[in-house]
């Protein structure tokens, strides 16, 4: 009796877990579209596909994993942002600030990329295939690659 209360438990516990986690992204992603404002928030996962987030203040969010596919990101500030595995195919990045921000993994195919900083950003193992990335020090590294001293 006790195994099976023990076995429904731990099959039980990971669902609950994770509709708590669900539920504050929900309550961060309304945040972020009513506001434009979402410092810290935890975002990963979440579907921003096409979302306009002019300006928006990203500051130190978890958007791990999101889609960000065709996302207009212009002006935004993503200083320490979590954009480990983040989708941003074919997204508008123009002036956006990702000092600091960890961008391992990310997709950036067919990226538009003007002027953004990018200063202590980790940036390992980028998808930048078809990506246009002007003023801005991301492209293929190796021993003589020279990125700019953004501050």
């Amino acid at each position: 009796m006790k195994r099976q209360l023990l076995t429904a438990i731990a099959l039980v516990a990971p669902l609950l877990f994770a509709n708590s986690v669900q539920a504050g992204n929900r309550q961060d992603l309304q945040k972020l579209l009513s506001s434009g404002e979402c410092q810290r928030c935890e975002l990963s996962g979440v579907n921003l596909s096409g979302a306009h987030l002019i300006g928006a203040d990203l500051r130190g969010a978890n958007l791990r994993g999101a889609n960000l596919t065709e996302a207009n990101l212009e002006g935004a500030d993503l200083t320490g942002a979590n954009l480990t595995g983040a989708n941003l195919t074919s997204a508008f990045v123009t002036n956006v600030n990702l000092k600091q921000a960890n961008l391992n993994g990310a997709n950036l195919t067919s990226a538009t990329i003007n002027d953004s900083n990018v200063y202590q950003a980790s940036m390992n193992d980028l998808t930048i295939t078809g990506a246009e990335i002007y003023n801005t020090g991301i492209g293929i590294g190796g021993e003589d690659a020279q990125i700019p001293d953004w501050k």
